[in-house]
């Protein structure tokens, strides 16, 4: 997908689902209901959850199903929705097989400038998304895509999600968009990770759900490509980034006005 920024008309598309796969069940339904979202709206939603959450702040976290059953799920939620399927990896050797079931491979944000990690990535052929980290300037992304490109690699999204700002918090720069945007590939408003508190709670991340809608009518006004956000059917008893996840049933309510923004703005 080449960068649509200085289009009249970018078309959006939206990155939704749980943070981490917790069970069969609530994926498939999630999905389903993303699904018909993305049906009655006419727009593009790509699923996200992750199989296995490694950078967790205490070691008691839940994590996830792990590879082998979170891919049979992820694929699962593939064929029964017909929505491509993104997720992450954590470590260089999980790429080969991630790359069989998802369309597009994430990069976490604190793993950004891991060589070995974005080279397997690239290996795979897939799309590949990297979230640019908490500590980097949106400038600096220049030199992770760089070790993509230099792979031969040419299918790159990059997602803003919140640059430190002091400690436990979070702020968005919105010029990072048409700095990243320069690479020439799409560039992603990640609303909910940037109203993160990051271990705010002492053994886990806090978070400012009511910022999400701000951060993404901002995000589609200003032209970013596509808005990431962590959708949960009940976020108080999420097992990973709960604060900051945004309703599934205030998702199709949400989508619709950020639709009508991107048109109103781009007319």
């Amino acid at each position: 997908m080449k960068n649509n920024f200085l289009n009249s008309k970018p078309e959006p598309f939206f990155i939704l689902g749980p943070c981490v796969l917790e069970s069969r069940e609530l994926a498939l339904s999630t999905a389903g209901q993303l699904a018909e979202i993305a049906a009655d709206l006419e727009t593009t939603v790509f699923f996200k959850s992750s199989f296995d959450k490694a950078n967790r702040s205490s070691k008691d976290s839940f994590r996830g199903p792990g590879l082998e059953l979170g891919l049979k799920w992820l694929e699962e939620v593939k064929n029964s929705t017909g929505l491509s399927v993104v997720t992450d990896i954590h470590l260089p050797e999980q790429a080969a097989a991630v790359a069989e079931v998802v369309d597009v491979i994430q990069i976490p944000a604190l793993l950004c400038r891991q060589t070995d990690l974005l080279l397997a990535a690239a290996g795979t052929g897939k799309i590949v998304n990297i979230k640019k980290g908490q500590f980097m300037a949106p400038w600096d992304m220049n030199r992770a895509v760089d070790k993509l490109v230099s792979a031969g690699h040419k299918d790159v999204w990059l997602t803003e999600r919140g640059t430190t700002f002091g400690y436990n918090n979070l702020v968005v720069d919105f010029k990072s968009l048409p700095v990243m945007a320069r690479t020439g590939f799409q560039v992603i408003l990640d609303a909910t990770h940037s109203v993160q508190l990051p271990g705010a709670l002492g053994s886990c991340s806090g978070g400012e759900r009511e910022y999400v809608p701000v951060l993404a009518r901002a995000g589609m006004a200003a032209g970013f490509n596509g808005i990431f956000m962590e959708i949960h059917p009940d976020p108080e008893r999420a097992l990973c980034d709960g604060p900051n996840s945004w309703p599934l049933i205030q998702t199709r309510s949400l989508l619709e006005v950020l639709l009508r923004i991107r048109r109103a703005a781009y007319a």
